[in-house]
Order: C-alpha cells, then structure tokens, then sequence
C-alpha cells in the first residue's frame, strides 16, 4: 500500500468532514499508517508533527501506552452494554471522577456521544427543567456573535459562525443573537477586562428585555475555538454567571474544545471562579481515543425529573452507545494521566515556550494579533496590519500554509486567516519551536503576492 494508492481509493468511496472534496483533486487526502507521541506517519514514510491535536481530542500522543494498556484491559471484560437499566464500573467510576473535577455542584453525568450531541442534550434539559416547572414560556437561548457549539440542527442553531449555519437557517429554531466579548476587536490600549466588562452591557440588556422566555445562555468560556480562536478576559464569564442568577436563566458552558487543560486550568470556568448549570466535555474526555461527551449538571435540575412514572417528567434522550465501556475507561485513564503527572503546572511551562516561540510573529507585516489563552496560540493573517484589512476568503491564504506545513512535516489546519497551535499536552519545547518556524516560513509564502 502507498499513499496513492489509498488516497486513489479513498476517493472513490468516502466523504469528509468540512471537506470540499474536488480540492483533493489538486492535493489528495493523506494516509495515515500510524501515530507515534505528537508524530503521524503515513504509507509512504513521511512524518508530520500533530500541532493542532487531530481537532484537538489528543491531549497525550498518538499510542499512549497507558490508555492503550486500558483499553486492553476493559476489551477483556465488556465493551458495551445497553445503558438503560444497565450500568457497568467505568461509566460509575468516571461520572464520580467528573463530578470530583469540574466545578462545585456539578454533581449530575449524563453521557452522550460528542460534542454536539452534550449540546443537544444541554438546550433540552435547560427547556424541560422549564417546562417541569410550568414555565412554558421559556423556551429560547441567548448566544453570542461569532460562536459555535456543533453541526447537529439544535447545536447549529445556538452558533453563529455563518459558514456553517447559513446554508441550513430556513431548519434552525430562532434564538437571540448578542455581540460578544471577542477582544480581537478593543480599542488600542484597552485591556482585555476592559472591554469584556465594556460588552458585557449588550448581554445585561439583553437578558434583562427576554428573560422571561429565555431557558439558557450558552457560552464557550474564554475562547471561540472554532470562530478563529478569538478570545475574552474571565471577568466577562463572572458578570454573566451573576447576570443569570439575576434573571433566573441557566448557564450552559460549552467546554467542548476548552476543557481538559486547553486553557491553562482543567476547565475554563475555574478562571472566573464560576459554576455553570452545564457543562459540556467532549474532546479530550478521552485523549483522542473515542468518541464520547459528558453534561455535568446540578442536583437542582435533575430533581426536577425525579418523580413517578405517571408524571411524564423523565427525560427521554438516548444515544446506543450511550456510556460505552471503552470510552468511558479512555476517559478515567485520560483523569489519572492529569492527577499523576502534574499536567497543568507542566502545561504552564509549555504555554510560555510557545508564547516564546511565536514572539517574532507580532511584528510581522501581515500579522494583526498574536493571542494565546494557555495551551491555545492563534496568529491572525491580514492584508493590512494597520487598518487590519483581512484577505478575501476566496484567496484561501490559510490553505497555503496548511499545504507548505505538510511539505515540511507539521500538521497545521488554519481556520480561515487565523493560524494556531494547539499540540498535545506531551510536545517539547524542541518540537514547538519546529512548528514556529514552520508556520513563519508558510506565512512568508502565502503573504508574498
């Protein structure tokens, strides 16, 4: 087998992800053979250093060997049981570990499967606790600008990242839209509390006019992953847990792609001292293995499910895989690679080798901003640094340093104009400073017309 070879039938038979497949007629598709730490090797022997996580699930390498060993151990016993009316020790023993971890009074795990699905899961319990509680006119969500929260239709619909939900609005349910926190946009010399606490006037006003009919807020905390990694001071995340307890409206935090240590701290919300009514965790729950999420949730909300039969108050959502033995034991062996191995302090001295490492390109011609929030660096290309002109979309300038990285052995996927490095947890100081050249190198080339 070669890489042309299983790229020529890959072509023939498969679709992906947030793809448009005729662009791999000029560029076909990479084959992966294996994954070694940071490091993927495809079939024809080439390497390429993971700096962006493989859509940031793996948090600790490609081949780890103590989720490996795990895993091999959980197939000895079960790899799946129907999850209603069954339960088994991994899934018990994570959700206790969960509940241990993430903020005080989370103290309720529902499993899903992904992200979008914890989402899903989040908007409707928010809109049935309502409902158990008479409250039938709460029935919409407030999002911010820029956001993203999943593909499935009620996840589509609470962002706001018009390439993907444009296409599919006349489907989505209707929610309020409010400008966010993205500090990308502060005056100069306004500091990044400043203007959160500045914007945070627009979701005041905002909840104060809808609050009673609206079930939720939902927020990614501190960054908008997938909305070009912008991001926001904590403060902003303060105001607004206040804002909710003020006007009887649930907080749901998206920590999707910001939790596990993404941030500097095991979950974003820690950083404004703050508990949501949900958490949403997928993503690096099990360090890149398996597909599974977790809402953590409040006793308060699951009590007002609790009742007879006859009532009809249950919640009724299920996935088949729901709880799946495997990945619920990737996500306890993820839970003790953090407890054992001092991650977080480790990451804080990896956030600043990678601030070090990027340092040059703040006075790149065509480079707006550098940002960094813990293990998250993004650099954002533009036409013109002064007025921050952006490229035209059309002229895909982020492809051409995706495509220059892999010429050179790094996997970086831009999102738009916006380059960023979000490498697993295990990379070296060494390893950084190759991606740092690389992508300068790539952002040369793609400026130089």
């Amino acid at each position: 087998m070669t890489n042309q070879s299983l790229s020529n039938r890959d072509h023939s038979v498969l679709w992906h992800p947030c793809t448009q497949m005729k662009d791999h007629e000029s560029f076909p598709i990479i084959p992966i053979k294996k994954g070694q730490g940071v490091w993927l090797e495809d079939y024809d022997g080439n390497r390429y250093l993971d700096a962006i996580s493989s859509w940031w699930v793996n948090l600790f390498g490609h081949a780890n060997p103590c989720i490996n060993a795990a895993l091999k151990d959980q197939l000895d016993t079960l790899e799946h049981v129907i999850f209603a009316g069954f339960t088994h020790e991994s899934a018990i023993t994570l959700a206790e570990k969960l509940v241990e971890v993430t903020p005080k009074g989370l103290d309720r795990c529902f499993y899903a499967d992904n992200g979008s699905a914890a989402v899903e899961v989040a908007l409707k319990m928010s809109f049935h606790y309502w409902r158990n509680h008479g409250q039938t006119q709460k029935s919409r969500f407030i999002t911010l600008e820029n956001s993203y929260h999943g593909e499935t239709l009620g996840a589509l619909a609470v962002g706001n990242v018009a390439l993907y939900k444009e296409t599919y609005a006349p489907l989505l349910m209707d929610v309020i839209t409010v400008p966010g926190p993205d500090c990308y946009h502060r005056e100069p010399g306004e500091s990044w509390a400043d203007y959160s606490i500045r914007r945070f006037a627009l979701m005041e006003q905002t909840l104060q006019e809808h609050a009673e009919t609206v079930c939720a807020v939902i927020i990614e905390p501190l960054v908008q992953c997938a909305g070009s990694m912008r991001m926001y001071d904590p403060v902003y995340l303060k105001l607004l847990r206040a804002a909710c307890d003020k006007y009887h409206v649930h907080l749901i935090a998206d920590e999707v792609a910001v939790g596990f240590g993404r941030t500097g701290t095991l979950f974003a919300c820690e950083q404004a001292a703050i508990s949501p009514d949900f958490m949403c965790l997928s993503k690096g729950l099990t360090g890149g293995y398996l597909p599974l999420s977790a809402v953590l949730t409040t006793n308060q909300v699951y009590q007002a499910f609790y009742d007879d039969y006859q009532k009809l108050t249950a919640f009724l959502h299920s996935h088949s895989y729901t709880g799946n033995a495997l990945a619920c034991r990737a996500g306890l062996e993820t839970l003790e690679i953090f407890q054992q191995h001092n991650v977080i302090a480790n990451n804080k001295q990896l956030a600043m080798a990678m601030a070090k490492a990027a340092v040059r390109f703040k006075e790149h011609p065509h480079v707006a901003e550098v940002r960094q929030t813990g293990m998250i660096l993004a650099i954002e290309m533009v036409k013109n640094k002064q007025t921050r002109e952006p490229y035209p979309w059309q002229e895909r300038r982020g492809l051409k340093v995706h495509q220059y990285a892999l010429s050179k052995g790094v996997l970086l996927r831009p999102l738009g104009n916006v380059i960023y490095f979000m490498p697993p947890y295990i990379i070296t100081e060494e390893e950084l400073l190759v991606i740092a050249a690389v992508a300068w190198d790539g952002i040369q080339r793609a400026v130089k017309d």
